[in-house]
């Protein structure tokens, strides 16, 4: 990170600004992939054994995956950026040998991105009961039909391969109406039909609106078993959550950093600000917070190594609830200490903000979270 990736982030910001396109893949990148490959600090983030990777568990992975939230192009260097993980995840559990060599393997290596298509405009995407895409066979094809809304890489122009949510069988329970199907992201009749903005940040990766409008593909392009939709996509989101927590401290701990060395730096009112009172009683606080959060997010790593994801998914949804939120209260404090600059592009922190204020929502809203602690607790006093 120290050698290669800081001194890189202002390369990337260059070669964005130089190609004219938000959307740019910065040639930077794939320099600093030479490099990750070359000292093994690649996939880290797949707790499964393969042919392809060696599995790290989720506690090791914490310390490491919080390191590289520390820089935005990061994780991508170490191709272990979302979606691509929970999508390698998915592919790694319920695909076929086919699904493997044809996206897991170039996913795997990095030659490739993907997108996960869920979340949807015209209904609540915090109930995935309540998508509409559906998803209907005619003969040896499988016909979807459908709107998708902040859908994450798919304005990559590397974003091959998208992971499709929909219903097979309105008929049937609840939770066993949803099958997923892989989407090529060429496919004709698949449409990007806008980017959607965060803070008015343009993602790189691109947070997309996408039409799928009688788009066919292969019956053999289904993801695991007819209805199991629901259940893989949690599978896919457990890990992806606590992913977003580890990277999530990372970023605070980065603000944290600007912060002091701002406040040693900067002289008001006869001298540093480190030496006000309350910019100490705000440096105090972010050390405590963060703390807390990474403990909280070591013990739900290692609760899922122990019992697995199902079992730990209170501990889940509890670092949901907590590490966003946190960070966003560091970077904020941060900011402030900076002043007018915090908030402008010379510094990293405006940026962060946005994302973590995002993360709020992304993989299920805080209230969804909160409600599955809650009814864990209640659940406790029940059995008595």
């Amino acid at each position: 990170m120290t050698e290669l990736v800081y001194p890189a982030e202002t390369t990337y910001r260059e070669q964005l600004r130089a190609a004219d396109d938000p959307h740019a893949h910065p040639p930077v990148l794939e320099e600093l992939k030479v490099q990750a490959k070359a000292r093994g600090l690649w996939n880290l983030f797949l707790p499964h054994r393969t042919q392809w990777t060696e599995g790290l568990s989720n506690l090791d992975y914490a310390p490491l995956c919080e390191i590289l939230g520390r820089s935005l192009i990061a994780p991508e260097a170490l191709n272990c950026s979302a979606p691509d993980t929970g999508n390698m995840e998915l592919l790694t559990m319920f695909g076929s040998d086919e699904h493997k060599r044809q996206w897991l393997k170039p996913l795997l290596d990095g030659e490739i991105r993907s997108a996960f298509l869920m979340t949807e405009p015209a209904v609540a995407s915090s109930d995935a009961t309540t998508i509409q895409t559906s998803i209907e066979r005619d003969g040896d094809e499988w016909v979807l039909n459908g709107r998708k809304w902040f859908i994450s890489g798919a304005a990559n122009s590397r974003c091959a391969i998208g992971i499709v949510m929909g219903k097979t069988d309105v008929d049937a329970a609840p939770h066993r109406q949803q099958s997923m199907v892989l989407v090529p992201m060429d496919h004709p009749n698949l449409r990007v039909i806008r980017d959607l903005t965060v803070f008015g940040y343009n993602d790189r990766e691109g947070h997309c609106e996408v039409v799928l409008d009688d788009v066919r593909v292969p019956a053999a392009n289904l993801l695991g078993e007819i209805g199991g939709g629901f259940a893989m996509s949690q599978a896919r989101l457990g890990p992806g959550r606590i992913h977003h927590c580890m990277r999530s401290i990372g970023a605070a701990e980065r603000a944290l950093e600007l912060l002091c060395v701002r406040a040693l730096d900067r002289v008001a009112f006869g001298g540093p600000l480190a030496d006000k009172g309350v910019v100490q009683e705000t440096i105090a606080n972010c050390r405590v917070e963060i703390d807390q959060a990474r403990l909280l997010t070591l013990h739900a790593a290692w609760l899922m190594d122990a019992v697995g994801n199902k079992q730990a998914r209170g501990a889940i949804s509890a670092i949901k609830i907590a590490v966003p939120s946190m960070a966003a209260r560091v970077i904020d404090r941060a900011m402030q200490v900076h002043g007018g600059a915090g908030l402008s592009q010379d510094f990293p922190l405006a940026e962060a903000y946005a994302l973590q204020r995002y993360l709020r929502l992304a993989d299920g809203p805080d209230e969804v979270h909160r409600g599955v602690v809650a009814k864990l607790e209640l659940r406790r006093y029940r059995d008595r």
